[in-house]
């Protein structure tokens, strides 16, 4: 596997855009609103780990995102002062979230799957 960065860099910054889109628009279906950001998140994890892991295979690629992805929901069980007051900030919340749901681990792994089909579909073209 030998993945073009510009391509995947570009692919992160465009999801990341979408997910920031997807918690500012009003109007957008519940279903979307309320599970595309998290969704998201997971595929620009995906995409960010394919970035700089640019030889691995795509299994090693989902595995990582499943970690970090799955990593940070559970650091949500655990609140400190220090942790939380990171969580306050629009950064902080972004990359490590605020609370822990269950609902986000579906999510994350729909985004994670999404992240190997596209690369799949790429490496099929190429």
């Amino acid at each position: 596997m030998n993945r073009n960065r510009i391509w995947y860099g570009g692919l992160v910054i465009i999801t990341i855009v979408l997910g920031i889109l997807s918690r500012r628009i009003s109007g957008l279906p519940e279903f979307i609103a309320i599970y595309s950001g998290d969704t998201l998140w997971a595929l620009m994890v995906f995409l960010g780990i394919a970035f700089v892991f640019k030889n691995v295979s795509i299994k090693y690629v989902m595995l990582m995102a499943f970690v970090v992805a799955f990593g940070i929901e559970l650091s949500q069980l655990y609140h400190a002062p220090w942790i939380d007051a990171i969580r306050a900030t629009t950064l902080g919340g972004l990359v490590l979230g605020y609370g822990f749901l269950w609902s986000d681990l579906v999510c994350y792994s729909v985004g994670i799957l999404i992240g190997g089909i596209i690369e799949l579909l790429m490496n099929e073209k190429s």
